[in-house]
């Protein structure tokens, strides 16, 4: 049986752990760059696909950075299907999205038609 983590301490060691890892972002930037044209995932599932469960707030600072000009950071939305960004990145990335196929309810995805299923041996 396993003890239950205080969340003092769990939000200490995501936030302690959400600075820059070139090896994890690495990992990232393989997921994300695996997501075909016309499909989306989820931070979260990118992460644990990448080997690091419970890091989605990684994933969406990677793609906040510079790195995302060179990745389709277009594909990487929020559970459910909603695009978490605000504003004009918001509206661009819709654009985007809408450019390669995928269609909106409102404001989301119909994830059971457009999430590609990640697999992770497939991109080492």
């Amino acid at each position: 049986m396993s003890l239950p983590i205080p969340q003092d301490m769990r939000r200490r060691f995501l936030r302690e752990n959400l600075r820059r890892n070139e090896e994890r972002d690495e990992a990232f930037c393989r997921i994300i760059r695996s997501v075909p044209k016309g499909k989306v995932s989820t931070y979260g599932k990118v992460a644990a696909a990448a080997g690091y469960p419970l890091y989605h707030r990684a994933v969406a600072k990677l793609l906040r950075s510079e790195l995302s000009q060179v990745l389709p950071w277009q594909r990487i939305v929020g559970a459910g299907g909603e695009i978490k960004l605000r504003g004009e990145a918001a509206r661009e990335q819709r654009m985007r999205l809408e450019m390669e196929g995928i269609r909106f309810t409102g404001k989301r995805i119909d994830m059971d038609r457009y999430e590609h299923e990640l697999r992770s041996w497939e991109t080492l």
